[in-house]
């Protein structure tokens, strides 16, 4: 996950979610970060654990700050070509420090991963938070209606002062990430999925987020693939949003931004739940996730999206801050991807009947309406047609009929699954009673 240089000059980069075996798709890209600077002055980059790729992502930085990323060819034994490296890097725009801060500076950050029986991801999970390069850390991993102890035992073994396990035993995300709300001391709480691995400087790049605007209640991150292994996972690389908002932005009700014509309903450039966090105090005045929305509900998605727009329509800023930055492994069979893709759109309907029945929203989106149904099924996602366009692009991904046929009807799936979504949220909302 970070560079590491050695005496001869070679710098040796490691990849962003490391594998016990060589991937055997013949599309696979070899994912991981690297400095700008670091890889021009050193004789040689090369890749650990390269075996099995032809190309691969890197997402650059200068520093802490996000450059983009660059796609190259892998050579023997793992190295990069330097001529093509180089060209690759410094086509990338510069970067520089934003504006000094405004707001106070953030103390404690609190960090809860919230899961269900996937004690391995939380492990890998739980780590990389421990690791971030901030002093003043809390995390809080909340056991969502779990059918054994294996989450418990995970937790207890890293035996850290600063890691407290909470038991909610009502199915539901929400549910999971209330009780850390409630649990947690910190002045910012962050939530992430237990499928991500956390970068370095992510806390440290939130808190400055919070620091530089007074009015930010809500700071998103970068979700970059960790891994791009199978075709399932560029497909779904290429649908989503979370790993293209690598523009520094701040959103306001007050100012609506020219470029975004359903806002404050853009989802996707929002950011996403896996890589998301509130001051805690705002958090609590909001009344935190709605219990009737996302996964382990009816609805089964829906509750990240209702967050956001709740922080704007309360007055709140959010921001979307790059250089905050979490690998997720996306899912890796076409199966997993189709279960998914429904779940989204059944998180759209249900949350958009949530706006509707309430007068203040309702109107909001009344006057969206037709921009919105011309991209309903996208939420957080791109289009298909994009996805289209990347496969049969010349050195594109070498993917079969089968493959095709499979992922062709997933955004009409979507959007069939869109309509059972208002009666799902009747369903989670009287559950939740």
């Amino acid at each position: 996950m970070t560079d590491r240089p050695t005496m001869t000059g070679v710098l040796t980069l490691q990849p962003a979610m490391p594998a016990a075996e060589p991937p055997t798709w013949p599309g696979a890209a070899w994912v991981g970060a690297v400095d700008r600077h670091r890889a021009l002055a050193a004789d040689a980059v090369v890749l650990a654990d390269a075996e099995g790729f032809r190309r691969a992502r890197l997402l650059v930085r200068d520093g802490r700050e996000l450059a983009g990323s660059v796609d190259v060819a892998i050579g023997p034994g793992g190295a990069l070509d330097p001529a093509e490296t180089a060209r690759a890097l410094r086509a990338l725009r510069a970067t520089g420090l934003p504006a000094g801060p405004t707001g106070a500076p953030v103390g404690r950050i609190t960090v809860v991963v919230a899961t269900r029986d996937r004690p391995e991801d939380v492990r890998r999970c739980v780590a990389s938070v421990l690791a971030s390069e901030w002093d003043d850390l809390e995390v809080i991993v909340v056991d969502n209606a779990p059918s054994t102890s294996a989450t418990r035992d995970v937790v207890a073994s890293f035996a850290d002062a600063r890691l407290q396990y909470v038991l909610e035993a009502r199915a539901g995300v929400s549910r999971a990430r209330n009780a850390g709300l409630a649990a947690a001391t910190g002045d910012v709480v962050a939530f992430v999925d237990d499928d991500v691995v956390v970068d370095a400087w992510w806390a440290a790049a939130l808190a400055a987020a919070y620091a530089r605007d007074a009015d930010v209640v809500c700071v998103t991150g970068l979700v970059p693939s960790g891994e791009l292994r199978t075709p399932t996972q560029r497909y779904f690389d290429e649908r989503v949003t979370w790993a293209r908002n690598t523009d520094r932005r701040v959103y306001r009700t007050a100012e609506p931004p020219a470029d975004l014509p359903l806002f404050p309903f853009s989802v996707g450039a929002f950011g996403t739940g896996a890589n998301m966090s509130l001051r805690r105090e705002a958090a609590l005045e909001l009344g935190g996730f709605d219990v009737a929305l996302g996964p382990g509900t009816p609805a089964r998605a829906g509750e990240d999206p209702d967050l956001f727009t709740r922080v704007l329509f309360s007055g709140g800023a959010l921001a979307v801050e790059p250089s905050a930055i979490v690998w997720h492994k996306h899912r890796a069979d076409r199966e997993a991807l189709r279960s998914q893709a429904l779940g989204y759109g059944t998180g759209l309907g249900a949350w958009v009947a949530k706006l509707m029945s309430r007068p203040g929203t309702a109107l909001a989106v009344l006057r969206r309406a037709i921009g919105a149904l011309r991209q309903l099924g996208a939420l957080g996602q791109g289009s298909g047609d994009q996805v289209s366009a990347a496969v049969d692009a010349v050195g594109g991904w070498p993917v079969d009929d089968e493959f095709r046929a499979a992922t062709a009807g997933l955004k009409r799936a979507e959007l069939v699954a869109a309509l059972g979504g208002p009666w799902r949220y009747v369903r989670g909302r009287l559950a939740a009673r």
